[in-house]
Formats: C-alpha cells, structure tokens, sequence
C-alpha cells in the first residue's frame, strides 16, 4: 500500500480543515470487517503522515451504537497508524466539570449492550488488560498543550460510555453520578480497547457540551452542536500543536498490549 499515516484522527468533519494537510488524499479501504464509517482523508502535516477519519461519516449520518469501530481501528492499523486522537463530545455529571471546558479520561465504564468490542474470534481469544486505558504519553502531551494554550481541563476523568443514541434518563444520570464517573458519551467503547488490542497508542479528548440531565435540565441535540461549534477552533490548535508535540518514537508500553493477552 502506498499511502501510510503513523497519527490517526477520529472525530467529527467539524475537526477537519481542508487545509491542515498537504498533499491530501481521500482513500477508501476495505477490511475483514465491513466498511468504515467514511473514506479516510490521508495527508502531511509538519513532515508528519496524518490520517482522519471521520466516526459518524461526513455528514454525521452514524449514530454511536451503528458506527463500525472494529473496521476503524482495523483501516488505521493497516495505514501505519501508531497513535490516535480521538476528540469526542461529552456531558458532565460534576458541577465543576462545565460546559465549554475539556476533559481527559483516564478510566471508563462500559455501559454499551450490542458493540462488537474485540478482535477476538474462534480459536483466538485475548485477554488485553485495560487496568489502565489510556496511552500515558499521549496524555501528558495532551495536558502540557491545554496548559499552554490555557484551555481548561479536567484530568483524570471517568468516562461513562452509554448506547444511545437517546440520551440518559434522570435515573439512569444519577446512578452513573453515584458509581463515580465524571463525564458521560457515546463513543469511547470499545473504539479505545479495540486500539489497545490493536497495540496502538490511544487518547480520548472529550469537549464538555452540556450538564447531564442530572441537573434537571434536559439535554437536547441542539445544544451539543452550539457548544461544540464555539470549541471548534480550540480544539483544532491543540490538535496542532499535538501533532507538533507527538514524539517521533514510542515511550510507553502500547505496543505490547498482546505480550502476555493471546492464548
């Protein structure tokens, strides 16, 4: 194959600008797993090979619980990728967590019911550990970015990851408050254990859209796209500046994640 990336990009067309990558190219591939969510975008970027795909399509026509995450991560895996960004949008179940502002998950709680969730078939099964999710290195240049480019965010977030695509009920907020997480969405699971399993690098950037409808004000779709559309512009600097600030060789141990999880 000719065309390689070594960052991946998940996030909406909004993310996107025409004009961040050079010598761009719209690449279609086909996986063992069905189509991905659109045509993968592939370009340079500061003499770095970037691939963006957007998770919903580009005209956002996917909700969260049909997106095809196994053929994502598989198309990226097959482009090169070693790392991936993925921003998403959230919404907050803590006071202090508000909207506008950003956060960084560092653990999750999979409340998804239908998702293919590994690359697990018959006569391999793998048993990755997740303990901790999250590529630590990714992390820390996420947090060093936001800090210079003085963006409010929150660490060491738990992400609750629901079905959807309806939002939760008044209860249903509640209990997530009350088993500890921070932040509630759609998208991370099992985007970011399929990448583990795939021995890539993995960091969620979640923009806080809204307060979950614990604090008895309804969630509407409306007002996820007005907030994401005031951040836009944030989080396309610190997509830069992250890309600038990626080192070129692996710190961590991601690319091991399967050393001791196949039988």
């Amino acid at each position: 194959m000719e065309q390689k990336a070594e960052i991946g990009i998940f996030g909406g067309t909004e993310i996107y600008d025409s004009g961040l990558l050079e010598d761009a190219k719209e690449i279609t591939l086909d996986t063992p797993y069905g189509k991905t969510s659109d045509s993968i975008t592939v370009g340079t970027f500061q003499g770095r090979n970037i691939a963006f795909l957007p998770r919903h399509g580009k005209k956002h026509s996917i909700p969260p619980h049909m997106i095809n995450f196994r053929a994502n991560i598989w198309a990226f895996k097959e482009l090169g990728v070693k790392r991936i960004i993925a921003p998403s949008a959230v919404g907050s179940l803590k006071e202090e967590i508000k909207p506008s502002h950003f956060a960084l998950p560092s653990q999750f709680l999979d409340f998804t019911k239908s998702r293919e969730g590994s690359f697990s078939k018959d006569g391999k099964v793998i048993h990755i550990s997740v303990a901790n999710p999250f590529c630590p290195e990714l992390q820390n240049v996420v947090v060093k970015t936001a800090t210079e480019q003085n963006v409010t965010i929150h660490k060491d977030c738990t992400y609750v990851c629901i079905e959807g695509p309806r939002f939760s009920t008044k209860a249903e907020s509640k209990f997530f408050r009350s088993a500890g997480a921070d932040i509630i969405g759609m998208t991370l699971v099992p985007e970011c254990q399929l990448a583990r399993e795939a021995q890539m690098c993995y960091v969620s950037i979640s923009t806080v859209t809204d307060y979950d409808v614990w604090a008895e004000k309804s969630v509407t779709a409306k007002e996820v796209i007005e907030t994401l559309s005031k951040n836009v512009e944030k989080i396309k600097k610190m997509l830069i500046k992250l890309i600038d600030e990626i080192p070129q060789q692996r710190g961590c141990s991601c690319d091991k994640a399967l050393a001791e999880a196949e039988y």
